[in-house]
């Protein structure tokens, strides 16, 4: 073992037994000092990575509950008596939030397993794919239609687009080392860009997106259902779509102008051959399942219950099997580690940890008497700005979300605005640099980028949405909060 890796092993191990030796912050429970000791080292563990994501937080989850059964009973100053049970740690795993993204990573599967996903897309670039920036539209738009049904940024860019516009790229003689900047370079650095876009454009569009809601929901109060989520993205979020693909078009114009979109699409349409029943039915349940999640509370169902619903339904009609399921990685790898990090959460509050942060917070935070916007924008701002810090957005989610929300409540910002331009930064943020995000290194890793053009590229898309969601979208949100949507 290197040095290294002890290095990082005694700090992990340092965080919860510290919070035994020193006593509890004034006001903070003992139990939530003991379990704060505990989130601390397992966010540690995640950045570190000195075992897989799953086992880091298993481990967490097994410590916290250690902790919550030899924790003492405590009665609170107000007279209340905190008394937690260790299988509380293991809510997050009945959390509906966690089903709702387990059960999409099904569908996921569906569209990539069924090749749905390569069909839509070569049937998009026959009839729209004329020119470089109008496949760069065509990869906005299908981007867009999948993002729904498919929690997985990897999967929708690295697994469905990067493969189509990897071999349109090498169709139209763009070669990563020769001639990068024919095609290649702007088609895939796009192919990043908006998936970084659609990311936040619905709650089911990428699997942090659920989590995040989790786990500023006690801080805040404020949380959104799958309807009001896509209408506070929607103008913010189309204007960046309409734009992105411009911009990068703009500031790395390919080469090549002109594409033979029709051999392109006719190749493709070929190889994965004529349309399949399975095909046929997972596009009605797509179908089914979007208009039944816009009108959930109209069908008094829940968004989780419809996603499991549908995964049901996938392998009940043949669509997939379930060892098709069982072969996801990804799905049950992020169930694994979503649900033990809302557990954690979810204790952590019940301890009123969040409460205390909060508290002290006002206390040490002053941006002075109606400058609530002011700070608003300026904790959005470094919610961007340290994602240069940050390999995966599920790290910085579970590392900085509670952090910057009860930041921000305690300067006084407005929890709407607050919880939507946090929940919203947390995909584009991605956008800064090549290792921003899973799909980040696959795409890189074609070798059609260079470092310097890649973040430049990631700056712009990344500060530029920023600008238009504090603008923009500050405007939209508080016109839907005056016409009663949240």
């Amino acid at each position: 073992m290197n040095t290294k890796k002890l290095i990082h092993y005694a700090i992990i191990l340092a965080c919860p037994i510290l919070t035994y030796l020193f006593p509890a912050p004034e006001g903070l429970p003992i139990l939530g000092w003991h379990l704060f000791g505990v989130y601390v080292g397992t966010i540690l563990a995640i950045m570190f990575k000195p075992f897989p994501l799953p086992i880091v937080l298993l481990a967490g989850v097994a410590l916290a509950s250690i902790v919550v059964g030899t924790t003492p009973a405590e009665t609170l100053a107000d007279g209340t008596k905190l008394a937690l049970k260790e299988n509380d740690v293991l809510n997050g795993y009945k959390s509906g939030t966690t089903w709702l993204v387990f059960a999409a990573f099904a569908m996921s599967t569906a569209f990539v397993t069924t090749g749905l996903g390569k069909r839509i897309a070569y049937l998009m670039i026959r009839a729209f794919g004329g020119t470089t920036l109008r496949l760069g539209y065509v990869n906005a738009c299908l981007d867009l239609l999948l993002s729904p049904a498919m929690p997985s940024t990897t999967a929708r860019a690295g697994g469905i687009m990067f493969p189509i516009m990897n071999s349109v790229t090498v169709s139209l003689g763009s070669d990563p080392e020769k001639s990068p900047r024919k095609a290649g370079h702007y088609l895939l650095l796009n192919t990043y860009m908006i998936v970084k876009t659609t990311g936040y454009m619905f709650l089911t569009a990428m699997a942090p997106n659920a989590v995040a809601l989790e786990l500023m929901k006690p801080i805040t109060g404020i949380t959104f259902n799958w309807p009001q989520w896509f209408l506070a993205a929607s103008v913010p979020g189309l204007l960046c779509l309409l734009l992105t693909p411009l911009v990068v078009y703009v500031l790395y114009p390919p080469e090549l102008k002109k594409v033979d979109n029709a051999a392109i699409a006719k190749k493709g349409l070929e190889e994965i051959g004529p349309i399949s029943k399975q095909e046929k039915t997972l596009l009605g349940l797509f179908v089914v399942a979007v208009l039944a999640w816009i009108f959930s509370d109209q069908l008094h169902v829940s968004s989780s219950t419809i996603a499991i619903s549908v995964m049901a339904l996938l392998v009940i009609l043949a669509v997939i099997n379930w060892e098709d399921l069982l072969k996801n990685k990804g799905a049950w790898n992020t169930f694994i580690w979503y649900g033990g990090i809302l557990g954690l959460s979810s204790v952590l509050d019940k301890a009123h940890f969040f409460t205390w942060l909060s508290e002290t917070l006002k206390q040490v935070m002053n941006f002075g008497e109606g400058h609530a916007t002011v700070a608003t924008i300026a904790i959005l701002a470094v919610s961007v700005g340290v994602r240069y810090l940050f390999a995966s957005g599920g790290a910085y989610v579970a590392a900085m979300v509670p952090v910057f929300s009860a930041v921000g409540m305690a300067a006084g910002a407005s929890p709407t605005l607050l919880a939507l331009g946090l929940l919203f930064s947390n995909s584009y943020g991605g956008a800064l640099t090549h290792y921003g995000s899973g799909p980040a290194p696959v795409i890189f890793g074609a070798g059609y980028h260079d470092t310097k053009s890649w973040w430049i590229v990631g700056a712009v898309v990344g500060f530029g949405s920023l600008l238009i969601h504090v603008t923009v979208g500050f405007a939209w949100w508080q016109a839907l909060s005056g016409m009663g949507v949240f």
